[in-house]
């Protein structure tokens, strides 16, 4: 695994924890079984007319245009939690590894989209990457170092879903959060993902935790993050 990718999985990849979960079927999108799915939109849907997948997309092509020093992932208490959400979906975020505990205020009738993992792969951070096979492969093989996931709202577990991006474009600001100059690119992305539907107003906590290793380097790479948000709904 590249330093490039080492970086992309720690933004978003969640904390080690004593009860790992193995995940399976790497390469398809599917549902951790047995946990409760309320209130959440499967893979195959078209949330607000918009494929899961293209949503995912739309996840990046907005934390990718944030510069670093106002990135939410970055931040530890919230206070970016709302910069430029647009539309019917808001987006949350995991860390760029460690954890943080955040409080943010979303108006009611959004729905929700959050990676408990996820990795996306560019031709502007790995000049290796030619293709858009290639950049799908490095994606892949990333989220394939996911370990340990889990989600929960208000203390009820939450099915996530496996799902892979189509190739997107979007523009690197100056000061990115990747550390590659400024400028148009295109990527592909893969990740662990819950997607909830609007949640009633009021208060509720969402939490969410894994973990990521990876063996082939030499020597044992561990990514983990944590994050509680602590959300109004309003």
């Amino acid at each position: 695994m590249s330093a490039a990718n080492n970086k992309r999985l720690l933004r978003t990849i969640a904390p080690i924890i004593a009860a790992i979960i193995i995940l399976s079927s790497p390469t398809l999108i599917s549902f951790v079984s047995g946990f409760s799915n309320i209130g959440l939109f499967p893979p195959g849907s078209r949330p607000y007319g918009v494929t899961y997948d293209q949503w995912t997309a739309k996840w990046w092509q907005w934390a990718d245009s944030i510069p670093k020093k106002d990135n939410p992932i970055a931040d530890t208490v919230g206070i970016d939690c709302g910069l430029n959400q647009n539309g019917p979906v808001w987006f949350l975020t995991g860390t760029f590894g460690g954890s943080a505990e955040r409080t943010c205020t979303i108006p009611a009738g959004k729905a929700i989209l959050l990676p408990i993992s996820n990795a996306d792969c560019s031709y502007s951070e790995d000049p290796n990457l030619k293709t858009e096979s290639d950049l799908r492969s490095c994606a892949v093989s990333s989220e394939n170092q996911v370990t340990s996931a889990q989600a929960t709202l208000d203390g009820t577990n939450l099915q996530w879903s496996r799902v892979q991006s189509p190739l997107f474009n979007f523009t690197f600001p100056s000061d990115n959060v990747a550390g590659v100059p400024p400028g148009p690119t295109k990527a592909v992305a893969d990740g662990h993902w819950v997607f909830l539907q609007p949640l009633a107003p009021g208060k509720h906590t969402i939490h969410f935790i894994g973990a990521g290793v990876d063996y082939t380097s030499t020597g044992a790479t561990n990514f983990a993050t944590e994050v509680t948000y602590h959300l109004n709904v309003q």
